[in-house]
C-alpha cells in the first residue's frame, strides 16, 4: 500500500483515470497493475492557485486496502436496561454502542423531539419566548443539532473517529464528511440524521422519553432510580450525558455531596463579518461564486491566556442560545450550503480557575461567573430600550478596541437585534483587554479582518462546561458513585460533536 498526494483546481472533477495514473506512478508499476485506489482526505489550498489537495491511498492488484466497518446493532428487546441521560451527541452514540453490546438504552431527554424543538426555537428567536427545556441547547440532538454540524476534530486520542463519521453517513450524512479536512453537515440536514438515529435505537428495542428532565438520581441496591418528576426509571447503570449547560444537574450533585470541581472554559463575543470579505481574505482575492464559503481560525496568546476563534460558521447566522430567563447568550449556525451573507465565529478568551473575581468561590465559581456575565448583557440591553428580550449589546470591531461606543451598527443576521453598547466595559476587564490586544494582531495573517465593518455581539459563553464531574480514568465511573458514568461536554471531558460522540462510545464500551 502507498499513500500519495494529488492536486486539482477547484471546479474541476478529479477523474478515476487521473487517480489511477497517479497511483501507478506512486507505486512504481504499470496502470494495469494498480488495484484499489481510495481518497482518504481532501483539503483546500489557496496559497497560490485555489486547489483541492487530495491524500490518496492505493495498492497493487494483488493486495487489498484495509476496510473499516461498524459493529452491527443487536436486538435488545428484553435486554438489560441502561439509562442514558441526554440525547445529544454523547448520549446518542452511547446508546448506539449499547445496542452493539446487546444492552437496552433508555434515553431520557429533558427537551422535545427535534421537530417540536424547531417550533420552540422559532418562538425564542421571533417572539422572545424561552422554553427552559427546549431551545438551542436542550432537546433531541443537543446543542450540535442546530449548529453548523462541524466535525473538525481529527484527533485519534479517544479512538478511531471513523466510528462516528461512518455511522453518521449510514444515518444520512453525505459521504464527503469521510474525507474532507473540515467536514460539516449543516443544520438543515442534521435533524433528519438525528431522527434516523432515534428510529434505529427504537427499532432495535431501545427507548426514548422526551420532556423528561431528571430531577433526582438515587443509588439503590443493585443500581439506580432515576426520577423525572413523578416518573421513575430503574437500571443497574446510568450514563450521564447532560450537556454543557445542565446547571441543575451540577446543583443536584452538590446537594448530594458528590464530587465536582470548577473547570476552565472560554468567554468572549460573537464576531460577524460580511461573508464576501472573509472569502476575499481567505482566497487571496481569487474567490469565485462556485467556491465554498471561506472559513477561518486563529489562536493568539495575550498575557498567558489563549484568545482564539471558536465554532466558526461560514455563510451562517447568529442565534439566541440562552437557557435561562434574564440572560443573553449567542451562538452561530449554518445550513449545509453555507449561503447566508454573513460569516460568524466565537472569539473567546481562555478562563482558568482563579481568573474570576475573588467573590466567586468553590466548584461553582466559574459557572456563577459565567451566569453573571450573561445576566449583565441582558440587564444592559433591557435598560437601554431593547425591543426583544434577547437583544444583544454590540459594537463595531475597531470601536471596541478603541473604547468608543459605535454611533451606528451594520446589519446583522441576529434576529432579536443588536444595540450599540459599551461592550468593552460590559465584558470582564481581563477578557476585554485580551480581545482588544488580539483582534488587531489577527489582521497580520488575515489582512482586512480588523475592520469596523465587523460587528462584535455579547456574549459567547457556552464554549464548554465550567464544571467537571470527576471520574475514574480507567472505568469512567464517577469517583463517588460506582455505576454512574459522566460523559461528554456536560461532564467536562469533551468539546464538540465528534469528541462528545467518541466519549459516549468509550463510556458505553466500558460497561460490563
Amino acid at each position: 500500500m502507498k499513500e500519495f498526494e494529488i492536486a486539482q483546481k477547484i471546479g474541476k472533477e478529479l477523474s478515476e483515470a487521473q487517480l489511477r495514473e497517479a497511483a501507478a506512478k506512486a507505486l512504481g508499476v504499470r496502470e494495469n497493475m494498480v488495484g484499489q485506489v481510495r481518497v482518504i482526505r481532501r483539503s483546500i489550498d489557496a496559497r497560490q492557485d485555489v486547489l483541492y489537495r487530495y491524500r490518496v491511498e492505493a495498492c497493487r492488484s494483488n493486495e487489498t486496502l484495509e476496510t473499516f466497518s461498524v459493529a452491527p446493532y443487536q436486538d435488545v428487546h428484553g435486554a438489560v436496561p441502561v439509562v442514558v441521560i441526554g440525547a445529544g451527541p454523547a448520549g446518542m452514540f452511547a446508546a448506539l454502542t449499547l445496542l452493539q453490546k446487546g444492552l437496552k438504552p433508555i434515553v431520557l431527554e429533558r427537551g422535545k423531539d427535534v421537530e417540536r424543538r424547531k417550533v420552540d426555537m422559532a418562538k425564542l428567536s421571533l417572539d422572545g419566548v424561552l422554553d427552559p427545556d427546549s431551545n438551542y441547547c436542550y432537546g433531541e440532538g443537543g446543542a450540535g443539532a442546530f449548529s453548523d454540524g462541524k466535525l473538525y476534530t481529527r484527533s485519534s486520542k479517544r479512538g478511531d473517529i471513523r466510528e462516528v463519521l461512518c455511522q453518521l453517513v449510514s444515518f444520512g450524512a453525505h459521504e464527503d464528511i469521510l474525507i474532507d479536512a473540515h467536514p460539516h453537515i449543516g443544520t438543515d440536514r442534521l435533524p433528519e440524521i438525528v431522527k434516523n438515529i432515534r428510529r434505529c435505537i427504537e427499532e432495535h428495542g431501545g427507548e426514548y422519553h422526551f420532556d423528561s428532565r431528571v430531577t433526582d438520581i438515587v443509588p439503590v441496591s443493585g443500581g439506580f432510580e432515576v426520577h423525572c418528576g413523578k416518573t421513575c426509571f430503574c437500571a443497574s447503570k446510568v450514563i450521564l450525558a447532560c450537556g454543557h449547560s445542565a446547571r441543575d444537574i451540577y446543583e443536584l450533585f452538590a446537594a448530594k455531596g458528590w464530587a465536582l470541581e470548577a473547570k476552565g472554559f472560554a468567554l468572549g463575543v460573537r464576531v460577524e463579518h460580511p461573508q464576501w470579505l472573509i472569502n476575499q481574505i481567505r482566497y487571496h482575492g481569487k474567490y469565485q461564486p462556485f467556491m465554498q464559503a471561506a472559513e477561518y481560525s486563529f489562536v493568539q496568546q495575550v498575557e498567558g491566556r489563549g484568545v482564539f476563534s471558536f465554532c466558526m460558521c461560514p455563510g451562517g447566522i447568529l442565534v439566541p442560545s440562552s437557557t435561562e430567563e434574564g440572560t443573553v447568550v449567542l451562538n452561530g449556525m449554518s445550513n449545509a450550503a453555507r449561503n447566508s451573507k454573513w460569516a460568524n465565529a466565537g472569539v473567546v478568551v481562555q478562563i482558568e480557575p482563579g481568573d474570576q473575581p475573588a467573590e466567586y468561590e468553590g466548584p461553582f465559581a466559574l459557572m456563577d461567573f459565567q451566569r453573571d456575565v450573561e445576566r449583565a448583557m441582558f440587564r444592559w440591553a433591557q435598560e437601554h430600550g431593547a425591543r426583544h428580550p434577547f437583544a444583544a449589546p454590540a459594537q463595531r470591531m475597531k470601536d471596541f478596541c478603541r473604547g468608543i461606543v459605535s454611533k451606528d451598527l451594520p446589519k446583522t443576521s441576529y434576529h432579536p437585534g443588536a444595540l450599540s453598547a459599551p461592550l468593552h466595559e460590559l465584558l470582564p476587564e481581563h477578557v476585554a483587554m485580551r480581545l482588544r490586544r488580539a483582534l488587531p494582531q489577527v489582521d497580520r495573517s488575515m489582512h482586512g479582518y480588523y475592520t469596523n465593518d465587523a460587528l462584535l455581539l455579547g456574549v459567547e459563553s457556552r464554549t464548554s462546561s465550567p464544571v467537571r464531574l470527576p471520574r475514574n480514568p480507567e472505568t469512567y465511573e464517577h469517583v463517588d458513585v460506582p455505576g454512574l458514568y459522566p460523559c461528554g461536554e456536560g461532564a467536562g471531558y469533551a468539546g464538540g460533536i465528534v469528541s462528545s460522540a467518541m466519549d459516549g462510545i468509550n463510556v458505553a464500551r466500558s460497561l460490563k
